[in-house]
């Protein structure tokens, strides 16, 4: 059964991983992904550890169903030939620093020269224009500069803490796929096609607001200084392990002081409402904590979830990916890989129930569809061998 995006054609010029996994997450939904890649190595994910047959799981993590094509777009030959697949093509993503698409010849101008109703995507790190628009930006910087390394640490005067995952790169590639699927709605209804722009910044910064800025909302009220975020964080300590608790509601926690045998806290003006509750945060967690060391994180979780109370344990990545409500969704799979053998994968994360998204092939060997689709662009063998004569496949 086709996916939701089957029947469009995105050209990707994208490495790293926001760009590539934007495009990875359409070509699960179904769209044809070409890949263009430089001759010398390819995408830069292609290099590193992890690897099994010389694939690294990054590069097969954000790059499966896509097809991959060999161009140098330092070469007149190799311009002309994107060009010519942005003629059939849907979608054009890159993720140059900006300015480079232009003196490469690849630009918005040159590309929508030859499809006028293309949608075509820049991905940066600071956007185009500012006094940091020229600044290389790998998700590190992302995230000291938007304020994220400093929400991590729960105060201003704390020193800052990176995620120990490259969220804002992650979250541009989410971020950039609705954005191109928002774009070729608006192409349906209107005929045109436009420009999407996105930084890393941008994504992040519209990420946190949600949650993490209200302290910036109210204008004129902004506090000189953020009030620093409870000593404790939402992992507790078990008898044997560790768990989550969140007991937001006057019903829940009236459930939480039930099972762990403190109705006292009930009484406690400390922690009537909400509010005071969030006030008196330290010494609320800290008297959760005391009273969660009394017994195995299993009988917790029981009682708990009996008395309405949200509640999980925390597990290693061993663990998540062998759990039965892991197993119950079919997010974590297998599949097989021509070069790297055997892969575990968690698939598309949304479920569509007339146009599922499907895992149709694993990620592209450097240059492995060249002569294919250079073929269906209507080179000769003898052109396409000029074009890329060490590379191709």
């Amino acid at each position: 059964m086709p996916g939701p995006l089957t029947g469009y054609r995105i050209v990707d010029l994208t490495s790293n991983v926001a760009g590539p996994l934007a495009t990875m997450i359409l070509a699960d939904q179904g769209a044809d992904v070409i890949k263009i890649e430089a001759p010398d190595g390819g995408d830069a994910t292609r290099a590193g550890g992890s690897r099994r047959a010389g694939f690294t799981a990054s590069f097969l993590n954000n790059n499966r169903n896509k097809r991959s094509v060999v161009l140098d777009l330092k070469t007149a030959g190799g311009r002309e030939a994107v060009l010519r697949l942005a003629a059939g093509a849907d979608v054009f993503v890159q993720n140059f620093r900006p300015g480079v698409a232009d003196r490469l010849g690849v630009g918005e101008e040159p590309v929508r020269a030859v499809s006028p109703k293309i949608v075509y995507v820049s991905i940066s790190g600071f956007g185009e224009k500012g006094p940091y628009a020229e600044k290389p930006a790998y998700d590190p910087v992302i995230q000291g500069f938007s304020g994220l390394a400093t929400v991590q640490a729960g105060s201003d005067d704390a020193r800052p803490r990176l995620l120990r995952t490259i969220l804002p790169d992650k979250l541009t590639a989410i971020t950039a796929s609705q954005a191109i699927t928002a774009a070729l709605l608006a192409r349906e209804r209107t005929g045109e096609g436009q420009h999407v722009r996105l930084s890393m910044l941008e994504a992040v910064l519209a990420f946190l607001w949600a949650s993490d800025m209200s302290s910036q909302t109210f204008v004129g009220d902004e506090p000189a200084r953020q009030e620093p975020a409870s000593a404790f964080d939402l992992i507790y300590e078990t008898a044997d392990g560790y768990m989550t608790v969140a007991a937001l509601t006057d019903r829940q926690w009236a459930g939480l002081a039930r099972v762990v045998g403190r109705p006292e806290w009930l009484e406690d003006e400390r922690f009537k409402t909400p509010a005071l509750r969030q006030k008196n945060i330290d010494a609320r967690l800290q008297l959760t904590q005391e009273a969660l060391m009394a017994r195995p994180t299993a009988e917790w979780l029981e009682a708990l979830t009996a008395a309405g109370v949200p509640s999980g344990p925390v597990l290693t990545r061993n663990q998540v990916i062998r759990h039965p409500q892991v197993a119950a969704l079919g997010l974590v799979v297998e599949t097989g890989h021509e070069a790297a053998g055997r892969l575990r994968q968690a698939r598309a994360a949304a479920r569509f129930s007339r146009t599922p998204p499907e895992i149709r092939h694993g990620a592209p060997a450097l240059g492995e569809h060249t002569r294919e689709i250079l073929a269906e662009l209507g080179y000769s063998a003898r052109e396409i061998a000029e074009l890329s004569p060490e590379k191709v496949r």
